[in-house]
């Protein structure tokens, strides 16, 4: 496709120019920076007339006698053509109009604007007007579809949008440009073009190649590019017939591809090698009209054998070799593109000499435009460009035989290319997801949010005025407001309730700096610096609870302390994408490899830096939705990670389910348009809720008015919510999911919130026995015994209850077989908690052995009373069904997330190393046990859907058939030293009543045995069924305990049993566990065993007291509760 490049000439003052074509070809019309509209009749036209319309013109369509401008006004202006009279405004914005085009017809105006908007006009009636709104930045092109259905616009956010004209939303967007803040600093204007006739490509002008996106698919199918574009391409359109496709580069260079093939046809550059800005077809496709930003207007012509109806241009060997030499200075002296071929063995003469007409009159025969065949070795190839030489030779390679004369006339001429690759046409892949930090909007704007978290925003201005960062906290006790100079560029930044952290790219003078504000510093310095190393960029940052971490270009990940001290530094797999901290936990996002056809191939790690450090999540892959890109990641108020994709979806991690995630939450549900968005700032799980910006016609929204937060409910994906099980079904597993974070604090060593758990447990029962009342109005049984295996045992009883109530018996008969099996299962963890108790007892050194408590005791008295209360507490603890991921007890500590007054930091700090964590905020009064221990460790949750019943003692209701709840021991008070004195004094006479109490029982117990009284049906049941060793143990001790405390009530009798049942030691109570496995027989041997044991029982009972009294004046403060339990079992 030889042409000829027509000399410029001066159009415009210097600045952006464009030009067009009016319907017939006849004029050329170009508007430019000094406001005019020039109109010319050909390129030698030495005045043209002209039309002002403002003081700069940035854009023009023509069609229909009809010429729309952009001008500075801020309006579109209509005028007559080629008259050029005022025909009225056809709609304003805020600031400049940036791009106006017709649609085929001539009937509609789209126009783009700086304000973020696309606007879609009738020409006849200019009230008749569609807004699209999602861009986040300046647009900077429009397209309409042939076809009259969808929109294309390009943007300065990097964005690639169509959309549905009638339902003004977004079809499919592709972020696949450069990001900035204006048009003026667009670095490509990104001029997009539909393919006329057939509307069957888009084409997208992609840094140095243009990307072909399929009609309704939207798929992308194909590239072109060429060996010489090595500056991004500025614009692109189409030629009349919609087989070829021109494009011109910031460098001046003039492309031009034929689409069947995808070969470049034709090459010309800028004769000075300006930025060629402007670019349009004639009509009859014989010339291409160019502009570039210094105001001239270039011209070429030769493209009439280039629009002929068929796929295949024919070109004329005689005029190509000239025409394709122009595009060279005459030193370059054909070393790049000639093989040194002379003109005898030139292809193309040969070509012309032996091929006979009719084979020149096939269309499908091709010459090299040059007449001669290019050097591929010279010039670097790629799968989307060839040229038209090697056409024939990479068809018949691929198996099309339909021009066999052709092919072999053209393999017989000259040498062939040495290299040939096919055009790939497989998935392509996918642009990395570039850096971000979560909860910042994007850079490119000059008013933006680096950070809005639980605890506060950061917002960042650079303008002309100022550059500065603005630091609110969302309660002003944690900190006052800042405002920070930023001298340095910082462009992320990161908030907690110790500091902030920052850090700035590297310029050619400046290496990439890390900078901490630690403004809860005791000291005066509450700043530090520092640099990193040469070539190494930070990519993103985020702080925990006593550490800061940042994530560099060099895929290295950086801890430092909050002081400032360096700590490990580790390597990342892929590219970070962006990162997390909350407390002890640090989630990492990165890129795991290369995605295809619009997916990111990411992964995932979460590090815990406890006491144990450990890696929770090693390079396991997000999941996010199709063709979704991760647009915020970070923890909720308790610490369980989760993210968001562009589509909306919410996902948490499921620690319960091998660390999987589940969505909870599609904040598409609620949008009105599908041009608005929810902007995630937060993630509550206790209450449960989505704390998020809405944008209307945005992603992001904007800092000034300060935006409104809104609140969305979270809802499991769950099948048939709609109906009533659905939506109990979903209810009980979003309580369940968003509840486990209970047993993730609890085995990390954190205080939990018992009210708030018992709570959960009792929402979820009710759940349970709701969906179970509903299966069995349905008759499935089956069901039925399905959501009891979920039940609580005492819930399972409620269950046999409502079952045998409606008559079905044998559900009722399973139900009762799933109870006994829960209650075996409760008996089995009591037993196993015995024997860890015992096993950390004597192996943890934090506490030592009973040997050195002893010690420690007779030299510490008072400190070892806190110890105590500190072990119990400890011990209630880790009495709960709660399984601690580290398999051993930890000391418990604050929950720096909870809201309690003062600094978490300092509070969570421990008392002693061989101590547990108390709460300093728990009130213990000395007469009061603590709240949390009174709670029974089974109890039914469900009393208020019951009558309540008042609880039997604990011997006789052994023989029914629901369990007992079992209670859980309360910790032996702390006594002080009044106490303490009190106790020496009358230690002694205590010693002598104690031993008068135990002759007197042991005669009772003799009376009791010897007289022949018959067992009731309830001790038959008691003998019949197995006992625990406490409930043995009580039934020994129950008198002991009565007349110590003669006012107790039944229930407190047990709890206090149980405080000394727990100071036995492990020996000692694994002891009584067996006796109770042991305990067979009948009444009478029972009744003879207890009355041996009576009689050789006493003197030894009688020693072990005065031995304790021995004891009591060696150990200033021991607790009343361990004499009594050393007098209780101290038999041998």
């Amino acid at each position: 496709m030889p042409c000829e490049r027509k000399p410029m000439r001066y159009g415009h003052s210097e600045g952006h120019t464009e030009v067009c074509f009016d319907d017939t070809g006849k004029f050329i019309v170009t508007c430019g920076h000094d406001g005019d509209v020039r109109i010319w009749e050909n390129l030698d036209d030495d005045d043209p007339r002209f039309i002002t319309v403002g003081e700069k013109a940035y854009s023009l369509a023509l069609k229909n006698g009809k010429l729309v401008t952009a001008s500075s006004s801020n309006a579109v202006q209509i005028h007559t053509f080629p008259d050029g009279e005022p025909d009225g405004i056809l709609t304003r914005f805020t600031t400049n109009a940036t791009h106006v085009t017709f649609n085929t017809s001539g009937s509609k105006v789209a126009a783009g604007s700086s304000d973020f908007l696309v606007k879609v006009v009738e020409v006849s009636d200019s009230s008749q007007q569609k807004t699209l709104r999602g861009h986040e930045a300046p647009v900077l092109s429009v397209t309409f579809d042939p076809k009259g259905d969808f929109l294309a616009s390009a943007s300065c956010d990097g964005s690639v949008v169509v959309w549905n004209i009638e339902e003004q939303a977004q079809v499919i967007s592709w972020p696949v440009l450069q990001k900035t803040n204006d048009v003026s600093n667009a670095k490509s204007l990104c001029r997009l073009a539909w393919q006329p006739c057939t509307a069957k490509f888009l084409a997208v002008p992609v840094e140095t190649k243009v990307h072909l996106y399929e009609r309704e698919s939207w798929n992308h199918v194909t590239t072109l590019s060429d060996d010489l574009l090595n500056q991004l391409i500025n614009v692109a359109a189409w030629s009349p017939c919609g087989n070829f496709l021109a494009a011109a580069s910031v460098g001046g260079f003039i492309i031009v591809w034929d689409i069947e093939s995808k070969l470049c046809v034709e090459r010309q550059k800028h004769e000075k090698g300006f930025t060629v800005c402007g670019l349009a077809w004639h009509p009859s496709g014989s010339q291409i009209a160019y502009t570039d930003t210094e105001g001239c207007l270039g011209l070429l012509e030769g493209f009439g054998a280039s629009v002929p109806a068929t796929n295949t241009p024919k070109v004329p060997a005689g005029k190509g070799e000239r025409g394709y030499e122009d595009l060279f200075d005459d030193e370059d002296d054909d070393q790049v593109l000639d093989e040194g071929c002379s003109d005898a063995n030139s292809p193309a003469k040969k070509a012309a000499s032996g091929v006979h007409a009719d084979e020149e009159d096939d269309d499908d025969f091709v010459i090299p435009a040059t007449g001669r065949v290019r050097n591929r070795g010279a010039i670097l190839d790629d799968e989307n460009s060839l040229d038209s030489g090697s056409l024939k030779f990479g068809r018949s390679k691929f198996g099309d035989d339909n021009d066999d004369d052709a092919d072999s006339a053209v393999m017989t001429v000259g040498p062939l290319p040495t290299t040939l690759r096919p055009v790939y046409e497989g998935p392509q892949p996918t642009p990395p997801q570039k850096a971000f930090q979560p909860g910042s909007t994007p850079i490119h704007l000059t008013h933006r949010f680096m950070m809005w978290n639980s605890v506060g925003t950061v917002r960042g201005y650079n303008d002309e005025q100022d550059n500065a960062i603005d630091v609110e906290f969302h309660d002003t006790a944690v900190h006052h407001a800042m405002h920070l100079t930023n001298s340095l560029g910082h462009t992320m930044t990161d908030v907690s309730q110790e500091a902030v952290l920052l850090a700035c790219p590297s310029t050619n003078e400046l290496a990439s700096k890390i900078h901490c504000l630690h403004f809860s510093s005791w000291d005066t310095n509450k700043e530090w610096m520092v640099d990193l190393p040469q070539g190494e960029d930070a990519r993103a940052l985020c702080l925990g609870q006593g550490w800061a971490a940042v994530a560099t270009s060099t895929l290295i990940v950086r801890l430092f302390t909050i002081g400032g001290v360096q700590r490990e530094i580790f390597s990342l797999p892929g590219a970070v994408v962006c990162m997390a901290g909350h407390g002890e936990q640090l989630l990492i996002v990165y890129h795991r490899g290369t995605g295809f056809d619009g997916e990111q191939a990411l992964g995932v790690q979460l590090l815990q830096f406890g006491r144990k450090r450990r890696q929770i999540i090693n390079g396991e892959p997000l999941p996010i939705s199709q063709k979704s890109y991760l647009c915020w990641l970070g923890f909720t108020a308790q610490g369980t990670p989760c993210y968001v994709d562009s589509e909306g979806v919410v996902r948490m991690l499921n620690r319960s389910l091998g660390f999987t995630w589940t969505p909870v939450c599609n904040t598409r549900d609620t949008c009105k348009s599908k041009s608005d968005h929810y902007w995630v700032v937060g993630v509550h799980e206790n209450p449960q809720q989505l704390r998020c910006i809405p944008c209307k016609g945005s992603r992001y929204p904007p800092t000034l008015p300060r935006p409104a937060v809104a609140i969305l409910p979270f809802k499991l994906p769950l099948c048939q919510t709609t109906t009533e099980k659905g939506q109990m079904e979903e209810q009980f597993w979003r309580s369940v999911l968003f509840h486990n974070h209970y047993s993730f604090l609890s085995s990390n060593g954190y205080e939990v919130d018992e009210v708030g758990q018992s709570q959960s447990q009792k929402e979820q029962q009710e759940l349970l026995m709701k969906m179970f009342a509903l299966s069995c109005k349905l008759e499935r049984e089956f069901r039925c015994v399905e959501l009891a295996e979920l039940m609580t045992q005492n819930v399972v009883t409620l269950a046999i209850r409502y079952a045998s109530n409606s008559r079905r018996m044998a559900l009722a008969q399973r139900l009762s077989e799933i109870a006994l099996e829960k209650a075996n299962q409760i008996q089995e963890e009591e037993q196993e908690d015995v024997t860890e108790y015992s096993d950390i007892r004597q192996t943890s050194s934090g506490r030592g052995s009973y040997e050195q408590t002893d010690v420690r005791e007779k030299h510490h008295p008072r400190q070892t009373l806190e110890d105590e209360r500190s072990q119990e507490l400890v011990d209630e603890e880790g009495e709960r069904e709660i399984e601690s991921e580290d398999g051993v007890e930890a000391p418990k500590r604050l929950n720096p997330f909870a809201k309690v007054p003062g600094s978490s930091f300092e509070q969570a700090a421990p008392l002693s190393s061989k101590v547990g964590y108390p709460n300093p905020f728990k009130v213990l009064g000395s007469g009061k046990s603590s709240p949390v221990s009174c709670h029974p460790r089974v109890t039914n949750i469900l009393d208020h859907m019951t009558p309540s019943r008042k609880l039997a003692p604990l011997s006789a209701s052994a023989g029914k058939s629901n369990r007992s709840p079992v209670l859980k021991p309360l910790p032996p008070r702390a006594k002080g030293k009044a106490q303490s004195t009190l106790l020496e004094i009358t230690g002694a006479k205590a010693v002598v009543k104690k031993t008068q109490e135990i002759l007197e029982a042991r005669d009772d117990q003799q009376k009791q045995a010897d007289a022949p009284t018959a067992p009731s049906p309830a001790d038959n049941a008691e003998i019949m069924r197995p006992k625990t060793g406490f409930q043995l143990w009580l039934e020994e001790n129950r008198k002991n305990i009565t007349a110590d405390h003669p006012d107790l009530e039944e229930t407190d009798i047990i709890k206090e049993a149980m405080g000394l049942f727990r100071n036995l030691s492990a020996d000692e109570r694994l002891t009584w566990t067996e006796r109770a496995k042991g305990l067979t027989g009948d009444v009478k041997d029972l009744k003879k065993r207890k009355r041996t044991e009576a009689g050789g029982g006493i003197e030894n009972e009688i020693g072990q007291l005065e031995a304790n009294e021995n004891d009591a004046k060696k150990k200033k403060a021991m607790d009343p509760s361990s004499k009594l339990s050393a007098f209780a079992f101290h038999k041998n």
